[in-house]
This record gives C-alpha cells, sequence and structure tokens, in this order.
C-alpha cells in the first residue's frame, strides 16, 4: 500500500482508499444497506439521507475518527471508519479502532477489504498507534476468516447493549 492509498488489489485492479466526502454518503449509505445480518438497520430510502449526513458531519469534525472510501475505477466499493483514542492501559497508549468495515456485495473477493486493513493498520501505525482492534458479529464467520488473514487475532470476547430500537 502506498501512502496515497492506492494498492493493486487482486482482480479488482487500482483501489484508491481516501477520506470519505460528504458527496460520498448515498453511496455509503447504499453498501451498509445491503447488510442483511440484524434486518433493515440501514436504508438506502433517500427520506433517510438527512440522518446519515448528519452523522457525517458529526464525524467529520471530530478529529479522533476518520471515516474512509475504498474506490475502484471511480465507485465506492468499500468504506471503514478508523477510530483512535488514548488509553491509561499500557502506559496511556494510542489504540485504533477500525469500525463500521464494509464491502459493495458485488466487489467482494476482489482483494478490496484487504487493501482497506492494510491501509488501516498503516494508517493507525503512521499515526502512532500502539494496536489496532475490531469487532465483528460471531455469526459473520467468512468475515472472522477474512481478519485472520490480514493478521488480526481472536483475543476477547465482546458485549453489547443497543440502547435505541430504532438501530
Amino acid at each position: 500500500m502506498s501512502a496515497t492509498g492506492v494498492d493493486e488489489a487482486p482482480g479488482a485492479g487500482a483501489v484508491v482508499i481516501e477520506p470519505a466526502r460528504r458527496e460520498d454518503v448515498p453511496a455509503i449509505v447504499a453498501i451498509l444497506a445491503t447488510d442483511r445480518l440484524f434486518g433493515a438497520r440501514d436504508t438506502d430510502d433517500p427520506a433517510a439521507l438527512p440522518d446519515y449526513e448528519r452523522a457525517f458531519e458529526a464525524i467529520a469534525a471530530d478529529p479522533k475518527v476518520t471515516f474512509y472510501v475504498a474506490r475502484h475505477a471511480g465507485e465506492v466499493v468499500g468504506t471503514f471508519q478508523l477510530v483512535l483514542f488514548h488509553a491509561l492501559l499500557r502506559h496511556g497508549a494510542l489504540i485504533a479502532i477500525a469500525e463500521a468495515v464494509h464491502v459493495r456485495p458485488d466487489t467482494r473477493g476482489l482483494g478490496i477489504g484487504r487493501a482497506m486493513m492494510v491501509f488501516a493498520i498503516a494508517e493507525a501505525k503512521r499515526r502512532g498507534a500502539a494496536s489496532i482492534q475490531l469487532t465483528s458479529n460471531k455469526k459473520r464467520l467468512d468475515a472472522h476468516r477474512f481478519y485472520e488473514r490480514v493478521g488480526f487475532e481472536r483475543r476477547h470476547e465482546g458485549f453489547k447493549i443497543d440502547l435505541d430500537d430504532r438501530v
């Protein structure tokens, strides 16, 4: 992966990974809306777009969070968030979290997810993170195998409470 975020993904050609722009929000939401593991949590219904745009603006204003897109042939084909925070553990280490990792279904298997994770790891290192972590639903067995192939290790059990029944 080059410093510019351009990688040759096997089968996909050049993949450009860069911070998302506001005009990318509809394409990002369309990718998120393909995830049916939990039903229709996300929707590409145009009436919902203002909610996503407000969230994107809040994310863009937070210096600890960057929302990235992967582009292939000019189209948004993948997305993830990189969150950085300091912990008191490990002598105040900076920790990175890769969140909301998604690849457009019709482009899976082309190396786009791999390019995104290689970029996320390199960017976390560049910004001084001591580690990078992510969570993945227990039902996503293919995703777990993928994350292990790119170097992540299973170390923890996660727990969650949904506080808003809308999501």
